[in-house]
């Protein structure tokens, strides 16, 4: 199943600035999602003038948006919580124009808590990574 940034809205409660996720894919191995880096967004002005690089916090929060989608039949009725982030790790600078692909699978499923595992690349490098915990409540 494909979604684009229209449909994502129907399924998720950002929007923007805040809805990084431009596509998703769902794949036999979890979801692909998409996300190209504005030229001059909010998030780089001050991170830092003159060398623009996209702040690890925005990074996982890309990886968070697009791993929701994994259980996103479930998001009808309940939002998506942070419950924690481990094992995060930046291994490439983010710039603005480039092209993010988020790879993400379910880790594991107890109740109301989903832990994944995300990966996040650029041109087929990893620039982050980590295991992301949510608890989902309802709306």
């Amino acid at each position: 199943m494909e979604m684009n940034r229209e449909q994502l809205e129907q399924v998720m409660p950002h929007r923007d600035p805040m809805l990084l996720i431009d596509k998703s894919i769902t794949t036999p191995d979890g979801v692909e999602s998409y996300y190209t880096v504005p030229a001059d967004p909010y998030y780089t002005r001050g991170h830092f003038p003159g060398n623009p690089i996209v702040p690890g916090v925005i990074l996982c929060e890309i990886m968070a948006q697009g791993s929701v989608l994994l259980f996103h039949e479930r998001l009808h009725d309940h939002l998506a919580l942070y419950a924690g982030m481990d094992k995060v790790r930046f291994k490439k600078t983010v710039r603005p124009g480039d092209k993010i692909t988020v790879r993400s699978t379910i880790n594991k499923c107890r109740g109301q808590f989903i832990s994944v595992n995300a990966t996040a690349y650029v041109a087929d490098e990893i620039c982050a990574q980590g295991q992301l915990s949510f608890m989902l409540t309802q709306k």
